[in-house]
Formats: structure tokens, C-alpha cells, sequence
């Protein structure tokens, strides 16, 4: 069942952003997009993809476009109710708290990670890639490409919230100085 839920959501997320009038409510329509992507991707067992999905759709993204929003003249169409983000939130939540019932319980030694990948790892990291530290095998010599394109989409993230930052306090210290200059004569 939640295999069509989840999708069925996602489809109901991008129709809500299309009757929303309000950008912030568009916004958050997105980040719980991204969120229930990354539901999908652990779903799907890509649960790397699934932190990524996070970190940079519904965590990066997010702040990126509540600042860019801030730093606009944004004019609210009024106090009403939002009925569409309402209802995408609490399905949001009701998705969510569903997801848990099916999670495993991590100290079980009989789930599949611990039965299977984790045993190996632990045995053969050493001599196959020389690391003493098993994470760090598996990060960078077994999985090593998968993260450097997490990594490189993040740092990509990053530097591009810094650059967009940046060049609007340039823009606001130039106008405070023509403000400045301009008084004087």
C-alpha cells in the first residue's frame, strides 16, 4: 500500500503547488516534496541518495528560498487559511508517522544488513583496501564514486548559498553607501 501512497503523494504535492497562491506556501510544498522523495529513496534501499535528497531538497533548497524571500518585497495575499498546504501537511505527518510502523528495529542482529553487508565489511576491509578504520573502507574505497557525488552535490550547495549571500550584502553595502553619498551633496 505505502508503495503507491508515496507516489500518489508526490503527484498531490506538485498539483498543490499549482493552486497555492502564497510563495511561502509553495516553498514548503517543495521541502516536503523533497521529503517524501527521501522517504522513496530508503524505500528504494538508496538510503545515501535518501540523505542527500534531505540535506540539499528539503533542508538547502529550503533555507535558499525562505532567504531569497526575505531578502524580496513579498506582499501576502492576507491571513486566510491555506487549505491546500493543510492538507499537505497533515498528510505529510500521517505519511511519516506510518513509515515508522514499518522500520526495523536496529538491534536486531537478524535484519538484513547485519546478517549479510555488515559481516563482510567487518571480515574483508582491511585486506582488500588497506583502511583500519571500516567506515572510512567503506566510504572511500568501496563506495567511493557514489560518495564523491553526494559530497560534490553538496559542497555545490553550499558554495552556491555563499556565493548567492554574499552578492546580496554587496548589493545592499552599495546602496547604502549611494544612500550616504547621495545625503551629502
Amino acid at each position: 500500500m505505502i508503495d503507491i501512497a508515496i507516489p500518489l503523494f508526490l503527484v498531490v504535492c506538485g498539483i498543490a503547488v499549482l493552486f497555492v497562491r502564497g510563495l511561502f506556501s509553495s516553498i514548503m510544498i517543495f521541502s516536503v516534496y523533497s521529503l517524501v522523495m527521501a522517504i522513496e529513496w530508503v524505500r528504494l534501499n538508496a538510503v545515501d541518495v535518501a540523505i542527500t535528497e534531505a540535506a540539499v531538497g528539503a533542508g538547502i533548497s529550503t533555507v535558499l528560498f525562505i532567504i531569497i524571500l526575505s531578502r524580496t518585497k513579498y506582499v501576502d495575499e492576507g491571513k486566510h487559511m491555506n487549505i491546500p498546504a493543510l492538507l499537505v501537511s497533515v498528510s505529510v505527518a500521517a505519511v511519516l508517522l506510518y513509515g515508522t510502523l514499518d522500520l526495523p528495529n536496529l538491534r536486531d542482529p537478524n535484519i538484513a544488513p547485519n546478517t549479510h553487508v555488515t559481516p563482510y565489511y567487518l571480515e574483508h576491509s582491511y585486506e582488500e583496501t588497506g583502511q583500519l578504520n571500516v567506515v572510512a573502507a567503506i566510504l572511500a574505497s568501496y563506495r567511493g564514486y557514489d560518495t564523491l557525488g553526494e559530497t560534490t552535490v553538496v559542497a555545490t550547495a553550499g558554495f552556491c548559498l555563499i556565493l548567492l549571500l554574499r552578492g546580496s550584502n554587496r548589493r545592499q553595502g552599495t546602496k547604502d553607501s549611494q544612500k550616504r553619498t547621495g545625503s551629502r551633496t
